[in-house]
């Protein structure tokens, strides 16, 4: 499970390469799209981490948060909760660029064919991110109920 909190950079560690489905390509040509659903309202956000670092037991993704969401730059979850994530695997032959035009927007996006355009290759991991408020911006606020200083102790009849 990710966890991240609204309104803030988030980072995701995630087991990609035992489930890779282009060997073809170097991990340098790989990278991760990632679809949020959310519960509530079923709302879908599509991503691609600002920072994406593959390894051998696992792959960083690195998410930058703004107020005006791109799907190749920058993410702005909405609203606070549990969201289901894909990652699907694009691929490159060619040099990687993740911008209009040469990245796939969503997982059935198709661009013409060219050594410096992705191409979605399949699912490569599905989970739950849950998205936290940020402190002090909670929707349900709660006041701490304060003990008093001395006891409440009541008599009756003096």
């Amino acid at each position: 499970m990710i966890q991240a909190t609204r309104e803030t950079n988030f980072i995701a560690y995630i087991e990609t390469e035992a489930k890779r489905i282009d060997t073809t390509v170097t991990s340098a040509h790989i990278r991760h799209l990632a679809k949020f659903t959310n519960d509530l309202d079923e709302a879908v956000f599509y991503a691609y981490a600002t920072t994406e670092t593959i390894s051998d037991r696992y792959t960083k993704l690195e998410f930058t948060y703004n107020v005006v969401p791109s799907v190749y730059t920058t993410v702005n979850l909405i609203p606070a909760g549990f969201f289901k994530y894909e990652l699907y695997e694009v691929s490159w032959i060619g040099a990687v660029s993740v911008a209009l035009n040469t990245a796939p927007a969503t997982e059935v996006d198709v661009l013409p064919v060219a050594n410096t355009n992705g191409v979605v290759q399949g699912l490569a991991a599905i989970g739950t991110l849950y998205l936290a408020e940020k402190s002090g911006s909670e929707e349900v606020q709660y006041t701490e109920y304060e003990s008093p200083a001395s006891t409440n102790t009541i008599y009756y009849g003096q």
